[in-house]
C-alpha cells in the first residue's frame, strides 16, 4: 500500500533534518584561561558564560558564511540575560545576534564553500581581548596548516596609544585611516604599518591587517569539526 501523504511529508521533513544535522560542524569552545569568560557564537549559537576549564559546544549548519567565535570578559548580566561587558559586548545581550565590540580576538568561519573546503582564521583586525587557538577537531586529516593560534597575551605590551579596558584596539578602530583600515583611498594598496607588524610578531598565524590573506587564511575539508580554545 502507498504511504500517506501525511506520512510522505513527515518521511521527507525527518529525511530533512538528519541531513541538516548530519552536515553540521560541531564547535567545541573551551576555557583555558584562569578566569571567566563568556564566549559568543554568531550566527549561530548565541553565548554564554564558562567558567575555567568548562566547555560549551554549538552546532553550526553547513554552508554559514561570515561565522564569529569570541570571548567576552568583564561581563554581569541579569537573570533575563541583559547586563554588560567590557570587551567584546553584543549590545548587552548574554545570547548574542550581533557581532562584538572591539577590542576582541576572533574565530572567524565560512563552512562548506568553493571545493567543498571551509575557510577559517584568527582575527586581530578588531584587536585583541583574550589568547586563542582555532583547531580542526581529531586529527585534522585533509587540513594542509592545521589551524591558527594566538596564544601570546598581547595587551601588556599594547602600545600606548592602542591601550583599552582589558585589551589592546587595532589601529584601524582607533585611528580610523585608510592606510590602517584598507579603505578608500587604500582599498587596493594597503600594506603592512608598523601597527599591523606589531601584531604579526607576537602572532603570526593571525590577521593583522584587512589584506593578510596569503598567511593567515586556513582550509579544512567540508564537515569537519572544530576547537576554539581561549589561553591555550
Amino acid at each position: 500500500m502507498a504511504p500517506s501523504l501525511a506520512t510522505s511529508s513527515t518521511l521527507a521533513l525527518f529525511l530533512l533534518v538528519a541531513v541538516s544535522i548530519a552536515d553540521a560542524a560541531t564547535f567545541a569552545i573551551t576555557n583555558r584561561c584562569q578566569y571567566t569568560v563568556w564566549p559568543a557564537a554568531v550566527p549561530s549559537g548565541g553565548g554564554t558564560k564558562l567558567d575555567p576549564g568548562q566547555t560549551w559546544t554549538i552546532n553550526v549548519p553547513a554552508g554559514t558564511t561570515g561565522g564569529r567565535v569570541w570571548a567576552r570578559t568583564g561581563c554581569g548580566f541579569d537573570g533575563s540575560g541583559n547586563g554588560q561587558c567590557q570587551t567584546g559586548d553584543c549590545g548587552g545581550k548574554l545570547r548574542c545576534t550581533a557581532y562584538g565590540a572591539a577590542p576582541n580576538t576572533l574565530a572567524e568561519f565560512a563552512l562548506n564553500q568553493w571545493n567543498n573546503l571551509d575557510f577559517f582564521d584568527i582575527s586581530l583586525i578588531d584587536g585583541f581581548n583574550v589568547p586563542m587557538a582555532f583547531l580542526p577537531a581529531g586529527s585534522g586529516a585533509g587540513c594542509p596548516k592545521g589551524g591558527p593560534r594566538c596564544a601570546t597575551a598581547i595587551t601588556p605590551q599594547c602600545p600606548s596609544e592602542l591601550r583599552a579596558p582589558g585589551g589592546c584596539n587595532n589601529a584601524c578602530t582607533v585611528f580610523r585611516q585608510d592606510r590602517y583600515c584598507c579603505t578608500g583611498s587604500a582599498a587596493n594598496s594597503c600594506g603592512p604599518t608598523n601597527y599591523s607588524e606589531f601584531f604579526k610578531r607576537l602572532c603570526p598565524d593571525a590577521y593583522s591587517y584587512p589584506k593578510d590573506d596569503a598567511s593567515s587564511t586556513y582550509t579544512c575539508p567540508a564537515g569537519t569539526n572544530y576547537q576554539v580554545v581561549f589561553c591555550p
